[in-house]
């Protein structure tokens, strides 16, 4: 290889280096216009919860999803919240919410707001599922602290406002 064709060869090698490294520049700049965009909307994403005779409302950060943003909608809710499985209380909405691109299903946890899909229901785990991965069960957020009152058996009248 001549002297000129080794210069050219090196010419085109630190090119490709810098048309990469511009590209991945860009790339980068991208994804930090999408994350901030994306952890704005999570910020207007929250819900209080207040339990009736509770002076501390519970706050729940939900999840940027078609089903959480339909619940959104159906905002200020009161509803009766029931004791089941020991692990999570429970309530049907007024109307099914949407399911669109939700996963097929989910494990409940502590903490964790859900809708199962199946009954039209919100449920609040106070305690890991028992059962574990069911059908239909779809994450919409999770509750900064867990109430003492989701413990007990009674039933609860709670106010489920957005956050703005």
């Amino acid at each position: 290889m001549n002297k000129t064709q080794y210069s050219l060869v090196v010419f085109g090698y630190l090119s490709l280096l810098l048309v990469l490294l511009s590209l991945s520049v860009i790339n980068a700049e991208a994804k930090n216009r999408v994350d901030h965009h994306s952890q704005k909307k999570r910020l207007n994403m929250n819900i209080r919860i207040q339990i009736e005779g509770s002076k501390q409302p519970i706050s729940v950060t939900l999840i940027d999803s078609p089903t959480t943003q339909d619940f959104i909608q159906h905002l200020p809710l009161t509803l009766t919240l029931k004791d089941y499985a020991a692990s999570e209380k429970i309530a049907h909405l007024p109307q099914k919410l949407s399911t669109q691109g939700a996963p097929k299903g989910y494990a409940g946890k502590s903490g964790d707001l859900t809708y199962f899909a199946p009954w039209g229901n919100l449920a609040f785990f106070y305690k890991d599922s028992d059962v574990g991965y069911a059908n239909g069960l779809i994450f919409l957020g999770k509750m900064d602290a867990l109430p003492n009152d989701f413990s007990q058996k009674d039933e609860l009248n709670v106010l489920i406002s957005q956050v703005k």
